[in-house]
């Protein structure tokens, strides 16, 4: 069974910094892309970036470029997104997600979301 767990949200301040962990189970780690999504109350969920995990290259969402790393640790099948200079604008759930065909594309398994609260 496919299971993703994020963790790592909280309370910040703007211009504080936060890592989001996904651990993740159930799967071949490396044969997939996880991304990170964000969504308010009341507005559509967002995407952030993504990785592919065979070779690790990354891509984000141009609002969090410079601010945000996705990155792999794949003995503990875990993906972070580290989240610097954070806005009150960053402020959402973060989901994190699997796609199975690598390509950061299409979703097919979802983990529970995190509560990120970025206060000014």
């Amino acid at each position: 069974e496919v299971q993703l767990q994020a963790s790592g949200g909280g309370l910040v301040q703007a211009g504080g910094s936060l890592r989001l962990s996904c651990a993740a189970s159930g799967f071949t780690f490396d044969d997939y892309a996880i991304g990170w999504f964000r969504q308010v109350p009341g507005e559509e969920r967002e995407g952030v970036g993504c990785i592919a995990i065979y070779d690790g290259r990354t891509r984000y969402i141009d609002s969090v470029k410079g601010r945000f790393t996705i990155s792999s640790d794949n003995a503990k099948n875990t993906v972070y997104l580290q989240m610097s200079s954070l806005k009150p604008e960053d402020t959402a759930v973060y989901y994190c997600a699997a796609d199975p065909r690598s390509s950061c594309l299409k979703y097919d398994f979802w983990g529970q979301g995190t509560q990120v609260t970025v206060s000014s």
